[in-house]
């Protein structure tokens, strides 16, 4: 039996290659990222030599790879492009604005640490002024760059 499913994958060498095509579609739905839908098109690619050159591993090899680096060197920017000018589009940083967190270390004009939704961040107070002690309920001012400024969640803001 297994070595009938073995023969049959050798000759129909699509098959192999639609299910990774489908899998990849199924994976981009979970991480939406627009990278696997690029390599599933690639899968698409070395299906379609399959079914014209059977015996052509290489080939097929060869076509997936340029088709997949050729979606993400070309097509893929464009799409980030638009998807990010869509209306109501928040990147995973501005999402994090208003989130809440706790200080894992002391806060102060020289920076500190916090930790918001299970992710560790850079952090400065709101106030540079101001030093907020470690264990500290924050909440997300702003993201400047790659530091989270910060203020307590339960202090007043002038």
């Amino acid at each position: 039996m297994g070595e009938n499913l073995t023969d049959w994958l050798g000759d129909n060498g699509w098959a192999i290659w639609l299910s990774l095509a489908f899998l990849l579609g199924v994976a981009e739905i979970l991480s939406l990222d627009l990278v696997l839908i690029m390599l599933a098109v690639g899968a698409l690619a070395g299906a379609a030599v399959a079914v014209l050159a059977p015996g052509l591993w290489w080939l097929q090899i060869l076509s997936a790879a340029g088709v997949s680096v050729l979606m993400l060197l070309l097509l893929r920017p464009t799409l980030m492009k638009r998807v990010r000018n869509m209306p109501g589009y928040r990147s995973s940083t501005a999402k994090l604005v208003g989130s809440t967190g706790i200080a894992v270390s002391q806060i102060d004009k020289h920076g500190g640490e916090i930790k918001v939704d299970g992710q560790s961040w850079t952090a400065r107070p709101y106030i540079s002024e101001v030093v907020i002690e470690q264990g500290t309920e924050i909440e997300v001012y702003e993201i400047d760059g790659a530091i989270a400024v910060v203020y307590p969640k339960h202090g007043a803001l002038p």
